[in-house]
């Protein structure tokens, strides 16, 4: 038997029309030739009367909507969804090796960093409650094999830098020839570590043992490659291991090396003339811009009376391109802060000066000493004159040499042997703030998405491990912000500068975003750590039918519009499974 759904047309005085009946047949043969016989007349019935009849008679198994299924568990979905997507676009987890348990647990790790950064601990426990869980096949994982996951992974990190090397510094893919670095640190909890060391925290910690590390990026500030060091390690010891990183590991030897002047310092240099192949971007530090703006030296105030910066040539730098400019802005704050510590320099002095006054502080060493304390606090000590006996303090500001410096407020010169027929000098200036790339990085591996501070393990292998696990989360995280920017408050359409040493502003698009929470095409906004917990509320349910328990099935939730746009944005439907 089956219901037969007969559609009948007619004409009337309105016009053409039709009826729609519903009939209960049952079909059979007769003489070889297929006959109908109506048994009932179903129209009367509501219309999902005859669909459930439709389908009992198809041979499905109809149940009661509230009564019919239990709901075994939920859990999140969406949030580790789009992240797997955009890893699989990317090419993991194949980029991290064969096909094992290890490989799995790695994978789940980086995952896990760009979704919930957490200590290892807390991570493994909070797989089972995603479902990471079941399609990782991470049942009954212990962080004995998380860390034996780390282990594994550790030893295959030159390779898999090798391939992002490939893919991002080489050939085609890196037609202008950069590659960025720079270091950062982070505090260690624990003191057992080789690698803990205390030297200057870029993260304010006092008392903190650290180990610091530097990243090496293209020019889009994607990262490529990390190694870590001890935490006492200075900046230009650390550019020289990622020299040979590059050289030696990469097989790149026509690189130009991008790093701020206290990275790439002159006695670096020297080295990467030596080596042959590398070029280099810098800055000068300021007593070599000193030095370029005495009498009859090239760097003349009188060059920024029309425009903000310059190109300049010195013996002292030979083969070299030399570009000065100079930021309004940023001499205006100079200035500021400069005045702000003389200020806060006198009021400290004042009390010191009122004791020797009053007799209560004696002896010209004791007096120096007191006033060295303070003025080095502010590190203002070279803008004061000083005259100290047993029992008199005189301290007035060198009007001099205040002058001398405010004459270079806001003044920085670069160096590169990048050739005018390469970049001109709007594009060397451009090339060099890509740096900043590297420090949204940092950003992001320290802070907004990946969150690598503090660092808990004891061995050295770990301890990198969990850095280079970091780097590969944020490397999933730039490219993600990347294709979710539309959902963001990313600016999609930054406006070209004319003027390359202004600072960057923002889109009149960019702006109207951040004011109405809504993009050009009316779509909800958000953070992208808001974006992701969002994606978080898609499920996945484990349904079992209350009839037959033996039936069991996974249900995703419907996503809500933005969760919907995110996977189209990433250019895959809403997945079922992560793999």
């Amino acid at each position: 038997m089956h219901v037969a759904e007969v559609v009948r047309k007619y004409e009337t005085k309105a016009g053409p029309a039709e009826s729609r009946s519903y009939l209960l047949r049952r079909s059979f043969r007769e003489h070889g030739k297929v006959c109908h016989e109506t048994l009932a007349n179903l129209s009367a019935l509501p219309p999902q009367a005859v669909a459930a009849l439709r389908e009992v008679l198809a041979g499905k198994t109809l149940v009661v909507a509230d009564e019919g299924f239990e709901l075994l568990r939920a859990r999140p979905h969406g949030h580790v969804a789009a992240v797997a997507a955009q890893a699989k676009a990317l090419g993991f987890p194949e980029l991290l090796g064969p096909a094992c348990k290890e490989r799995d647990i790695a994978y789940a790790l980086v995952l896990s960093r760009v979704v919930r950064p957490k200590p290892k601990l807390g991570t493994v426990s909070w797989w089972k409650d995603t479902t990471l869980y079941e399609d990782l096949h991470l049942e009954e994982v212990s962080t004995d094999e998380a860390y034996a996951a780390m282990d594994w992974l550790y030893e295959r990190q030159d390779a898999i830098e090798r391939a992002l090397a490939r893919r991002h510094l080489s050939g085609a893919n890196n037609p202008s020839g950069r590659a960025y670095f720079d270091l950062s640190s982070s505090w260690m909890e624990g003191r057992t570590c080789p690698l803990a060391s205390f030297g200057y925290s870029r993260d304010k910690k006092r008392g903190k043992p650290q180990i610091e590390y530097g990243l090496l990026t293209d020019p889009k500030g994607c990262p490529v490659a990390i190694r870590v060091f001890p935490g006492n390690t200075a900046d230009p010891v650390a550019f020289v291991e990622i020299v040979d990183v590059v050289r030696e590991n990469f097989g790149l030897t026509h690189l130009v090396m991008v790093g701020d002047r206290g990275m790439i310092t002159s006695a670096r240099i020297e080295a990467l003339r030596k080596l042959g192949g590398l070029g280099w971007l810098t800055a000068l530090r300021a007593p070599q811009i000193k030095a370029l703006a005495e009498a009859e030296g090239p760097l003349q105030l009188s060059l920024f009376d029309e425009v903000n910066f310059c190109e300049l040539t010195h013996p002292d730098y030979p083969n070299e391109r030399l570009v000065a400019c100079r930021n309004p802005l940023l001499a205006i704050e100079r200035a500021r802060k400069r005045e702000a510590l003389l200020s806060s320099s006198e009021a400290a002095v004042a009390p010191i000066i009122a004791r020797v006054q009053a007799g209560r502080l004696k002896g010209r060493d004791e007096i120096a000493l007191r006033l060295g304390k303070v003025l080095n606090k502010f590190k203002m000590e070279k803008h004061f004159i000083s005259e100290i006996s047993d029992d008199r303090l005189v301290v007035v500001r060198d009007e001099v040499a205040i002058t001398a410096e405010a004459a270079l407020d806001g003044i920085y010169v670069l160096r590169t042997t990048i050739g005018s027929d390469e970049l001109d000098t709007a594009g060397v200036i451009t090339a060099y703030k890509d740096l900043g790339g590297v420090e949204r990085d940092f950003r992001s591996m320290k802070v907004v998405d990946v969150d690598l501070r503090p660092v808990h393990h004891r061995l050295e292998d770990r301890v990198r491990s969990h850095a280079f696990i970091c780097m590969l989360a944020t490397y999933l995280a730039f490219h993600l912000r990347r294709r979710l920017a539309p959902l963001t408050f990313t600016d999609t359409e930054p406006p070209t500068r004319d003027d390359p040493v202004a600072p960057a502003a923002a889109s009149k698009a960019a702006k109207k975003k951040a004011a109405t929470k809504r993009n050009a095409a009316g779509e909800e906004v958000r953070g992208f750590r808001e974006l992701l917990e969002h994606l978080g509320t898609l499920t996945r349910n484990r349904m079992r039918v209350a009839s037959s328990p033996e039936i069991e099935f996974d249900l995703v939730a419907t996503p809500t519009p933005t969760q919907r746009r995110v996977f189209e944005l990433l250019g895959v439907p809403v997945p079922k499974h992560l793999v």
